[in-house]
């Protein structure tokens, strides 16, 4: 009987090793690692690099306070400043203390202009942005709500994809639009260029913040730094996590600079975000991701993956119905009940992916995957969907 609460659904199964692309596990079986830990490991395991920024961290300071200037915080905030759209930063733990900060962010720009009926949030049905109590109010699912008493209020929801949907739910106490790109968890569903860039003319006629949440589609995962930049939009709030720390627990909120003025001492706060462990690791895989190169071959090995999952649709089309997603964020949305496909291709195949919602196999490889690693997997895919095909002959012929 373990000692940790049931929240998950573990496997037995536990890693001892990670090389680049492949982890091994407690006996020394390897595993193609098409998952990178839900999106984090976007440096694959064991990069040298990080691994030499954080040893040499541990030998100096591990933590002090954010009363105390952190080098290595300042260092990084400019450096993100300096890389994207946003004038200001705060470094959380994680992705849901992320999404926090931007709401309290938005919420507060409007209270400190002196508009403080004006909290509501639109949000969209099918989103994830994390399990606080706030965050599953914003992303809505009632799954996610259900036993935790009334939702936070201060959130409406609407599908994605539909601007005049958007434009009815518009009230007088609306201040954001908040959306992911890419959803990830909801079904890996990639926004239209043309829907994100609707949403940011919407925000600009009703002087409304629009607000990304990147938390998994950002830091290269799309073939840009940011999903958002696809669409050639300028967003006032992005929460970025998973990647940024390339294991390590580290999380930022970024936004202009007029956005975040009113976060005054005592408006936020976190006690391990940005420390000096967190940000000399996140400086080492920022390092890697604004390397000349990386981003272009990120992008190129995100149009090899759709390429080859397309031949696998040909091959296989009672068996994959659509593919979704963007980049190195894709979604297969098949016929097996995912939950057990993912248990086949992680025991018979010995490869690491993860379901979505709406019966989607999500693929997010990190983003060193070479295209010899993608036809791996997709040798691996078709082996699972073969030996299901196989199944179910057999079983037709014994009845």
């Amino acid at each position: 009987m373990s000692a940790l609460y049931g929240t998950y659904a573990r496997s037995e199964l536990a890693f001892e090793r990670g090389e680049g692309m492949r982890l091994y596990d407690q006996h020394g079986r390897e595993y193609l690692d098409f998952q990178a830990g839900i999106a984090v490991n976007a440096l694959g395991h064991g990069d040298p690099h990080i691994v030499g920024a954080l040893k040499a961290a541990a030998d100096r300071v591990w933590h002090t306070s954010n009363v105390f200037t952190i080098p290595e915080q300042e260092r990084l905030g400019q450096r993100l400043v300096d890389a994207t759209f946003a004038d200001k930063v705060f470094f959380t733990n994680s992705g849901a203390e992320a999404l926090e900060c931007a709401i309290k962010t938005a919420r507060h720009y409007f209270w400190a202009k002196g508009q403080p009926d004006r909290y509501e949030i639109l949000a969209f049905t099918g989103s994830f942005h994390g399990r606080t109590l706030g965050t599953i109010a914003a992303g809505g699912n009632p799954a996610y709500l259900e036993g935790f008493g009334p939702a936070l209020a201060g959130f409406k929801h609407v599908p994605p994809g539909d601007l005049h949907a958007v434009r009815e739910a518009i009230g007088p106490q609306t201040c954001a639009i908040l959306i992911e790109p890419v959803q990830g968890e909801g079904g890996v569903t990639a926004m239209s260029n043309e829907f994100m860039q609707g949403l940011r003319a919407i925000c600009d006629e009703n002087d409304m913040l629009l607000v990304l949440d990147e938390v998994q589609c950002g830091y290269g995962r799309t073939g840009r730094f940011f999903a958002f930049e696809w669409s050639g939009i300028t967003p006032d709030i992005v929460t970025v996590a998973k990647a940024i720390g390339g294991g390590f627990p580290l999380g930022a909120c970024l936004a202009r600079g007029d956005v975040a003025d009113s976060m005054a001492p005592g408006t936020h706060g976190s006690t391990y975000g940005g420390n000096p462990l967190a940000t000399t690791v996140g400086n080492a895989v920022l390092d890697r991701i604004l390397a000349p190169g990386f981003l272009d071959h990120a992008n190129q090995m995100g149009q090899r993956l759709f390429w080859h999952l397309q031949q696998l649709a040909q091959k296989y089309p009672d068996q994959v119905l659509e593919l979704r997603g963007k980049g190195l964020l894709a979604g297969i949305k098949i016929t097996p009940p995912v939950r057990d496909f993912v248990a086949r291709l992680r025991d018979d195949h010995k490869m690491l992916a993860i379901g979505a919602g709406d019966n989607v196999l999500r693929l997010i490889p990190p983003l060193i995957v070479s295209e010899a690693d993608i036809e791996d997997a997709m040798a691996r895919l078709g082996a699972a969907f073969d030996a299901i095909a196989a199944e179910e002959t057999a079983s037709a012929v014994a009845e």
